[in-house]
């Protein structure tokens, strides 16, 4: 895993070049089809594919926003392939780590990592969400991936969750800046932690066991940096604006 990419995620050329392939194809088959009904016997000769090759050209440059409607049909039928089996994981939130409206209809996960800068600058885009949409639901997963304190802070995090208060420890450990002993001591005591109780929770394993797990579904889910989100079959990666993340909340819906 390594620092947070900011880059969206993006359709790969060789999608565009399947996306060529199968309107080709089914194009063909079409001209095909309609030669078999001419002559039985005819076959794909050389001048039948240069016809095709012409037709499926001439298609292309007359009709451009097929390849992009064809990726984007694509990138959902594999955004919902690499979501089938692991959903209910996904958007299975350690208890008490939710923003938002806890029964929320429509569930926003954002992976994160409290050293991340990117994750910092989503912090007000998150915040925006919540309050225009009050069905949303937003599952934090932690994916302290940058440094030994990112995870002491993630760890925190997990502790204030166990006593209600992740909002509090979440908006107070961003804004402390850098995760550090001092930080994440000073977020803590913002958020009204009984530390006592929150020790308890740091040497509980199933918080190692958590953060393993949010490790192996970003990997799953094609996620190598933070944040990243899922809503719905939409797969996001990076800081990419409470617009995209609204559009993609308003399709989940």
């Amino acid at each position: 895993m390594t620092q947070a990419d900011t880059t969206p995620r993006r359709r790969p050329t060789w999608a565009i070049a399947l996306a060529c392939i199968v309107l080709g194809l089914a194009l063909g088959w079409g001209w095909q089809q309609w030669r078999s009904s001419v002559d039985p016997a005819a076959g794909l000769s050389g001048t039948d594919r240069a016809a095709i090759e012409k037709v499926v050209h001439d298609y292309l440059i007359a009709n451009p926003e097929v390849l992009p409607k064809a990726m984007e049909a694509l990138q959902k039928k594999e955004n919902a392939s690499a979501l089938s089996g692991i959903r209910g994981d996904v958007e299975k939130a350690w208890p008490g780590q939710v923003l938002g409206n806890p029964n929320g209809k429509v569930t926003l996960v954002e992976f994160t990592d409290f050293g991340c800068t990117y994750c910092r600058q989503s912090v007000a885009d998150v915040e925006e969400l919540v309050r225009s949409n009050p069905d949303l639901k937003v599952v934090i997963r932690q994916l302290p991936i940058l440094s030994p304190e990112s995870a002491d802070a993630a760890k925190m995090g997990m502790a204030a969750a166990e006593q209600g208060k992740y909002a509090a420890f979440h908006h107070a450990m961003f804004a402390a800046g850098k995760p550090d002993a001092r930080t994440i001591q000073a977020a803590a005591q913002a958020a009204g932690l009984d530390m006592a109780r929150a020790q308890k929770v740091l040497a509980d394993p199933r918080v190692e066991a958590e953060l393993a797990r949010n490790i192996e579904l970003a990997r799953q889910l094609g996620f190598n940096g933070t944040p990243s989100w899922v809503v719905g079959n939409a797969l996001l990666s990076g800081a990419v604006g409470r617009e995209r993340l609204e559009a993609a909340i308003k399709d989940a819906s």
